[in-house]
């Protein structure tokens, strides 16, 4: 008796003939200056969320403000052959080789949050307004404290355009006013644990500062932690800028002045959407798309929750998966 054997047969590619295997998701990059900071953390996860629902697969790279690491990243994100960055530069001028790499790599950038001081490099920047939002709170500023008053300003990361739109918008209302005096301006870096070292200095310094504008939220957090050891959280009052968890909570309870709330959400679906309209054939990008920023105080934080507005919030539930 002879026994024939019949199998199926294998493609090249090793499976069942007639069946194709899975098709891969394009890639999206996400490529975040810091996670070391519960904004940062919202923009990376809100961005790559709306990329998945889009249809891609998304990464998310944290560059911990090292230009270093963020150019690492981009050599793999271009070795990889993902088919878009959604881009938090640490930098606004050593960041611009980064993007220009990966324009000539064939892959299109857009920035969120930060930018970049070239117009020939990403597709798009999505910014927010950080000169008109400053302005918000000098005017707030000024209200509140009044116009004879000694007050510190702590400044951010120097290398950020942000720390100096956010400053001149303030500095544009202040300066007006002789007697409102500045008698220290710090850098710590946007960073929580230097406010909190900026600050004491600044205190044994001036003792009878009557307030202090910090350049966003996780400073304003350090600088008031400073004040609270020191005995001095009600002598000085305390402004910062973002929107963050801590200090939402600490204006509803009366224990910070007022804050800019930036929408971290919206630059981070907008980016999203943008690189897949790009993908999709469109090309005509406004080179700097401004988002506004509103002023949150005692008087209005009821309307506002953590990095944005509650009707914000309310209303960016999970959109149809739009992929082709």
């Amino acid at each position: 008796m002879v026994v024939y054997l019949l199998g199926c047969k294998k493609s090249d590619t090793g499976t069942d003939s007639g069946r194709k295997a899975p098709e891969q998701k394009p890639r999206i990059a996400v490529v975040i200056s810091t996670l070391n900071n519960p904004w940062f953390v919202v923009l990376a996860e809100t961005a790559k969320a709306r990329a998945e629902e889009l249809g891609y697969a998304a990464t998310i790279f944290d560059s911990q403000n090292d230009t270093a690491k963020e150019a690492a990243h981009f050599e793999n994100i271009i070795a990889g052959g993902y088919k878009a960055i959604l881009f938090n530069p640490t930098d606004a001028n050593s960041s611009i080789a980064n993007v220009r790499k990966a324009k000539n790599a064939g892959i299109p950038v857009f920035c969120i949050d930060r930018e970049i001081n070239a117009t020939d490099a990403a597709v798009s920047q999505i910014l927010s307004d950080n000169y008109t939002g400053a302005m918000l709170i000098g005017q707030y500023f000024v209200k509140v404290v009044g116009t004879n008053a000694k007050y510190a300003e702590l400044l951010g990361l120097v290398g950020d355009n942000n720390t100096w739109n956010r400053s001149r918008g303030f500095h544009s209302v202040v300066d007006r006013y002789p007697a409102l005096k500045m008698v220290a301006q710090q850098s710590a870096d946007f960073d929580r644990a230097k406010a909190l070292q900026v600050m004491e200095a600044i205190l044994q310094a001036h003792p009878d500062l009557d307030a202090v504008f910090c350049g966003n939220d996780a400073m304003a957090m350090g600088a008031y932690q400073a004040l609270v050891a020191a005995g001095k959280d009600k002598q000085v009052k305390v402004f910062g800028f973002d929107g963050a968890e801590d200090v939402i909570r600490l204006i509803a309870e009366g224990k910070i002045m007022a804050t800019g709330m930036q929408f971290p959400r919206t630059m981070a679906r907008m980016a999203a959407e943008f690189a897949h309209e790009y993908m999709q054939g469109r090309r005509d990008y406004p080179q700097k798309v401004p988002v506004p920023v509103e002023l949150v105080t005692q008087e209005n934080v009821h309307k506002f929750v953590p990095y944005g507005r509650k009707d914000e919030v309310s209303q960016s539930a999970p959109k149809p998966n739009a992929a082709n």
